[in-house]
């Protein structure tokens, strides 16, 4: 049997050596070809966790297309680990799953308890997800049945601990939709989901944040969310994880690393202890190994070059509490929601209910949708209407605004926009000097993957 790496304890330790732990987004069918990436993820200068992404039927609970297409030869965007033998898994792990290399399984499932079985029988300790995060953005599951599904996974998964090992469980709430949901409904989300897996008996949990629009604003919720972890998740084990941008992606691929540098130098500068990354190629297709590995090694370079803050490898992660927009605003929203029921999973269907909790653009039934999102003039972040979130418009007071379709369009492209102007720039400028002519600007486009 492997030796089976405790994800948490090893994000610690690289804490501890002031070290950011970097991690791709890797998924394939064959069992040969993952194992192949997760070796090259291995083998990559830096401190990384290998991943293992779940094909979509495994994610609906479809086996049964999921077995038709492995038997035709098919292709599958991710490795499907209900559908492939215990054995044929423990084969792709041998030798290489460790204590000094763990391995996350990303899955992305409302209906997840196939998916904690087979984790349970090949003893592997790290997945993430979350009864909101995992419902809302991707059908039309029902939350309540979201809420019970993870409920007995997460106790299927805890259990885990009586064998020895030590399950842990990442919150998907701070990445909801990925893009234009302001920052304090996405830290209170991530900091509930916490909180629902410690009431299911996890003791090893990671806090995730999406970056957005605005580094500042995003070092507030790093911030933000690191206090509010520390006050209210108590003596277990716990990190937060910050995911490279989740929306419409550069076109450049200067474009793209300059996005992708900046979120690792987000990370070092907020004490984050682990980074998704992303890749160059985002906006035009799935990446291979080899451009995942050149992501890995881009995002370890800007991390050791931006300076550390004092205090990073202090054993406790959690800082005072700050005194800003974001914090309040989170803090608000959790609050209120933690009032609604003492049980966190009753709670967060109340707080659906009564519109306390209301995601921007989300077109799920259990979701209001009386809330929305706009980028003011800075680049931050801002409702535009709260419907009944317990926040106003913003910190001044300002009324609702309403977002027309073009604002709208305008706001889903604002990074991209901002990234390839930037890259556009620097290039005109090497050309310029060269006395050659200038290049053309980058051309507009939506990037229909999304995330």
């Amino acid at each position: 049997m492997n030796t089976v790496a405790g994800l948490g304890e090893f994000v610690a330790r690289a804490r501890d050596r002031g070290e950011l732990v970097v991690q791709p987004r890797m998924g394939f069918a064959d069992p040969e070809r993952m194992r192949e990436g997760l070796l090259a993820t291995r083998d990559v200068d830096a401190t990384t966790i290998g991943t293992i992404t779940l094909d979509s039927y495994t994610r609906v609970g479809d086996l049964r297309a999921a077995e038709d297409a492995l038997a035709a030869g098919e292709g599958l965007n991710g490795y499907p680990i209900v559908t492939h033998s215990p054995q044929t898994t423990d084969q792709l792990l041998s030798g290489l799953l460790s204590e000094d290399f763990p391995v996350q399984v990303r899955h992305g499932s409302a209906r997840p308890l196939d998916i904690f079985a087979a984790l349970a029988r090949s003893r592997l300790t790290a997945t993430e997800g979350g009864p909101v995060s995992y419902c809302l953005p991707y059908g039309r599951v029902p939350l309540r049945e979201s809420v019970q599904n993870w409920s007995r996974s997460c106790e299927l998964f805890a259990r885990l601990g009586d064998l020895g090992l030590r399950p842990h469980l990442e919150t998907f709430g701070g990445c909801m939709l990925g893009q234009l949901c302001p920052p304090g409904e996405l830290v209170a989300l991530s900091v509930l989901e916490a909180l629902f897996f410690r009431a299911h008996g996890l003791r090893s949990i990671s806090l995730s944040y999406a970056q957005q629009t605005h580094p500042g604003q995003d070092a507030e919720a790093l911030e933000a969310l690191r206090s509010l972890a520390g006050e209210l998740l108590g003596p277990i084990d716990w990190h937060v994880v910050l995911y490279a941008y989740m929306g419409v992606f550069p076109l450049t691929e200067s474009g793209a690393g300059a996005l992708m540098d900046d979120a690792a130098a987000l990370a070092v500068r907020t004490g984050t202890e682990r980074l998704i990354v992303k890749t160059v190629v985002e906006s035009l297709r799935i990446p291979t190994i080899a451009e995942n590995v050149r992501s890995l090694r881009a995002a370890a370079v800007a991390a050791r070059r931006t300076p550390r803050p004092i205090g990073a490898r202090r054993p406790d992660p959690a800082p005072p509490s700050p005194q800003t927009e974001v914090y309040y605003e989170a803090r608000a929203i959790v609050d209120a929601v933690l009032d609604l029921d003492e049980d966190p999973g009753n709670a967060l269907l109340k707080a659906f209910d009564r519109g306390i909790l209301d995601i921007p653009y989300c077109l799920h039934p259990d979701n209001r949708g009386r809330t929305s999102s706009y980028i003011d003039d800075s680049g931050r972040l801002r409702w535009a209407e709260t419907g009944d979130l317990p926040v106003r418009p913003c910190a001044a007071g300002q009324k609702n605004k309403t977002v027309t379709s073009s604002e709208f369009q305008e706001a889903l492209t604002y990074v991209s926009r901002k990234y390839d102007a930037q890259a556009y720039d620097t290039q005109c400028s090497a050309v310029c000097d060269t006395e050659q002519h200038p290049l053309p600007p980058p051309g507009r486009r939506t990037d229909p993957r999304g995330t």
